[in-house]
């Protein structure tokens, strides 16, 4: 990863750009803490809940709570090695002050258990490494607060949200929700901001053993990992992130613990990426099978085939106890992120047709099965539905990967995840004896197959294109070597990678997934290159043998990362800035899944 280092802090209209933040989480929710000593996103108290604190999407009114010198000059951002503790480091003229942040884990928790391991509160311990310093402790909600003095703390009744009530405990006296505190050098200080009930609210513990525990139960997970390849330590990082995205309590994991953050500056498409989507979870599960934690997909398996029980046929995506969102809206009173509204709260894809979450259920649980999972005569007549469904809807029009906001098409990516619901289901029957329609449902696969290679081959662009019956170019197409429904060296395989490289190429190996003008998705405006996709085309160069390009591609991708070793979702190819909500599970799958198949191609070359 990237060597952490003293930077100036540019903010551009009171804005830290996107790699200028750190991610902390709990398993409940999580935190946004910018190089500015802000906590500039918090939502409490999960994931998909308000946030009280959303300084990132308006800075003037969102909310922050921010611990910082009054004369900031510069800082640094690092992790407490293999956890989810974080330390920034503030220059003043002439001070410089470290601060700790952590969403706090209950002591003896473990992160592969079902408990929740939060303890619902934000520890900040500050130490002055160089003083004397004028320290501005100030805790804003969105909307303001009321603020009663209680002891040591302060409580807070958030104005906008009723029933928020915040707790905020100090080792050093407040006066309100904005304060200067004159400390000396090595004088150190805890701040706790609590929320809800927990069952640690009338039983203190002294913060640094609160800290030490939390680091250890993260270091303790950790252990678990397992991948020796390329950028250890970044493959390392991204699991972390996956799990800090991961919703303990059920198994949901989040596509991003943001919303609205935009794929172009002053563009629409800010979208709401704080639910579980079938499709970002079963990749997330798979990439952390691969690297030694297999029970991250038990419990994910677990969560999304409860949903689909109790609402019928699988949705695109669920909130964390796998019900449907709330509606999309939108929100008014917020500017948006560096002023590009709108800011959107639930999705709209909620209620679309995508029929590639056939395909990532049953893959998920034949990785589970081949890992020991079981699977009983309910969860298997489940199962046998959806590869029903998969058989009888795969030629049928949907919203595809992308979910376009156009009517439905018959896209390719939707019938290959078809072909692999398929595939799977008649593998599971093999291999365990379990009843199915083998022979009927192999057959249907191979019809998907040679569709796939005829009715999406466009002879004139030489390539498979995104719809059965031709269109534009998807560079989501990448993805079905990893799914074994095409092999990468397939002769049409390659020259869609060739044409997908020309015409969807951002340069420096970056790619869009598509053309808006070829490829109309229902939306004004552009976005920029979409991480996973490029990571998608190491895949690819590894599986044609062209190991030494990918190698290089992923290396170059890998240094794309901030100091702290986190990713957007796309990246500006003009200026390199990340863009779209952050950090982004796909493209930490990314990482970690390309850096798998590499380490093997490179271990085979080297045999």
């Amino acid at each position: 990863m990237p060597e952490s280092r003293f930077a100036n802090l540019n903010p551009t209209d009171g804005y830290l750009p996107l790699e200028d933040f750190g991610l902390i989480g709990d398993g409940s929710t999580s935190a946004l803490v910018g190089r500015d000593g802000a906590v500039s996103w918090l939502c409490i108290p999960r994931f998909d809940s308000e946030p009280p604190f959303c300084k990132i999407l308006d800075a003037r009114s969102g909310g922050a709570f921010t611990v910082a010198p009054e004369d900031l000059v510069e800082s640094r951002q690092f992790y407490e090695p293999d956890s989810g503790v974080l330390i920034t480091e503030l220059r003043g003229r002439s001070s410089l002050v470290r601060v700790t942040d952590a969403l706090t884990l209950r002591s003896g928790a473990d992160l592969n258990e079902d408990a929740p391991a939060c303890r619902s509160e934000l520890l900040r311990m500050v130490e002055v490494l160089r003083g004397p310093v004028r320290l501005r402790v100030e805790v804003e909600p969105r909307g303001g607060a009321e603020a009663e003095r209680r002891g040591d703390g302060l409580h807070l009744r958030c104005k906008r949200y009723a029933g928020l009530d915040l707790q905020l405990w100090s080792s050093k006296p407040l006066r309100g929700t904005r304060n200067v505190l004159e400390l000396g050098e090595g004088e150190r200080m805890h701040l706790t901001l609590r929320w809800g009930g927990g069952p640690y609210r009338h039983h203190p513990v002294p913060p640094q053993k609160v800290l030490e525990s939390t680091v250890s139960i993260w270091q303790r997970w950790a252990q678990q990992i397992t991948y020796e390849g390329p950028q250890k330590d970044l493959v390392r990082r991204s699991a972390i992130t996956l799990k800090l995205l991961d919703y303990f309590q059920t198994g949901a994991i989040v596509a991003a613990p943001t919303s609205s953050l935009p794929e172009a500056l002053g563009g629409p498409r800010n979208w709401d990426y704080r639910y579980a989507w079938i499709r970002d979870a079963a990749f997330s599960v798979y990439a952390l099978r691969r690297i030694g934690l297999p029970g991250e997909a038990a419990g994910f398996l677990g969560w999304v085939l409860d949903a689909v029980e109790r609402h019928g046929r699988p949705k695109v995506l669920y909130d964390m106890d796998g019900e449907i969102p709330p509606p999309e809206r939108t929100d008014e009173e917020l500017e948006g992120y560096r002023k590009s509204p709108p800011v959107r709260w639930g999705n709209a894809a909620a209620d679309q047709r995508q029929h590639d979450v056939f395909g990532e259920i049953l893959d998920c649980a034949y990785q589970w099965a081949r890992h020991d999972g079981v699977l009983d005569e309910p969860l298997w007549r489940r199962l046998t539905e959806l590869v029903e469904a998969a058989g009888r809807e795969w030629h049928d029009p949907d919203h595809g990967i992308w979910e376009v906001r156009t009517p439905g098409r018959p896209f390719t990516y939707s019938a290959a995840l078809c072909q692999v619901a398929l595939d799977r289901g008649a593998r599971l029957a093999e291999q365990f004896g379990l009843p199915g329609d083998v022979k009927g449902w192999r057959a249907e696969a191979e019809r998907i197959r040679a569709a796939i290679l005829e009715e999406a081959w466009d002879e004139g662009a030489g390539a498979i294109t995104e719809h059965l019956g031709g269109g534009g170019l998807d560079a989501g197409l990448l993805a079905l070597p990893l799914r074994r429904v095409v092999p990468a060296d397939h002769p049409k395989m390659v020259a869609t990678t060739e044409a997908i490289v020309d015409r969807l190429g951002a340069g420096e190996g970056l790619l869009y997934r598509y053309l808006p003008d070829e490829s109309p998705d229902g939306l004004p405006g552009h976005e920029g290159a979409f991480l996973l996709c490029s990571f998608w085309l190491v895949d690819n160069l590894a599986g044609q043998g062209r190991v030494e390009e990918a190698a290089e591609l992923y290396e170059s991708l890998c240094g794309r990362a901030n100091p702290l070793g986190l990713l957007p979702e796309q990246i500006d190819p003009g200026s390199g800035a990340f863009l779209g909500n952050y950090p982004q599970a796909f493209s930490h799958v990314g990482v970690i899944s390309s850096g798998v198949n590499l380490a093997r191609r490179l271990e085979g070359a080297r045999a």
